[in-house]
């Protein structure tokens, strides 16, 4: 995996908002955490949620980061092409992308002219004519639903699950693939019982590829702290092998492709 910040990216000197580009915060080749294969990962900059676990704080601020031209990132996936194989290709992340859903349709447009898959990374914060539209041209939509409760989806993101469930529903209807992620921390989304509804509210969607359960880390704490910024789980430990497996268990019972990373 190599990891490119954004000074290094000769194209990104515009700091100014138009169509032709996209505001990221970082990327990242040879990725092979966020979609199947070798990746590319475009990791945009600007989101709604305020996650207590977020691990990249510095790329909520939608007017931070740094603007590059799509054509720019088009072609540095070309020249990677060789190493996605059959499997792999470009994903964007975030931050939230749906948050720059016109230009990722040009974005995944232009790459799928170029033959690449593509996958988005998102919270489902948006469900519009917009979104369905990029939706058409995502291979992989890789959904995070953090939680089933909307009374501890709002203690954990500050906002509702509605339209995150509302965007599921939608893939669903149009039988394209879905992979759905849900971060497990302990005491905020370990509580067995809501698990359980996790799990029964998607158990027959049939576009559901596969379930990744993430364990909670303590890696990005560094940054809440160099931007000034109180972490709220700094006493929150990261989940026993034990636990994983425990939640593991549950998911098993509900869906036969199950990840823990």
């Amino acid at each position: 995996m190599i990891y490119f910040p954004l000074q290094d990216i000769e194209a990104a000197k515009l700091n100014i908002d138009d169509p032709d580009h996209l505001r990221i915060h970082s990327l990242e080749t040879f990725g092979t955490h966020d979609g199947p294969g070798v990746r590319m990962v475009v990791f945009v900059q600007g989101c709604q949620f305020r996650c207590v676990y977020c691990h990249n704080p510095d790329s909520i601020d939608v007017k931070g980061g740094m603007l590059v031209e799509i054509s720019e990132l088009v072609k540095r996936a070309v020249q990677q092409k060789n190493y996605f194989g059959a499997e792999g290709g470009v994903t964007v992340s975030g931050g939230e992308p749906l948050l720059q859903r016109s230009k990722l349709i040009t974005f995944f447009k232009l790459l799928h002219e170029q033959g690449i898959n593509t996958c988005l990374d998102s919270n489902g914060r948006l469900n519009n004519a917009e979104v369905h539209e990029l939706l058409e041209y995502t291979d992989i939509l890789l959904l995070d639903v953090k939680h089933i409760n909307d009374e501890w989806h709002h203690k954990l993101t500050g906002l509702s699950n509605k339209t995150t469930l509302e965007l599921a529903a939608y893939r669903e209807s149009t039988g394209r693939p879905m992979w759905l992620r849900y971060v497990l921390v302990p005491g905020w989304t370990d509580q067995p019982e809501y698990i359980e509804e996790w799990c029964r509210h998607f158990t027959n969607y049939k576009t559901v590829e596969r379930v990744e359960i993430i364990s909670f880390h303590q890696m990005g704490r560094h940054k809440w702290d160099s931007m000034g910024m109180i972490y709220p789980l700094i006493d929150t430990p990261v989940p026993t092998r034990e636990q994983r497996h425990q939640v593991k268990a549950i998911f098993k019972k509900y869906f036969k492709n199950i990840a823990l990373k």
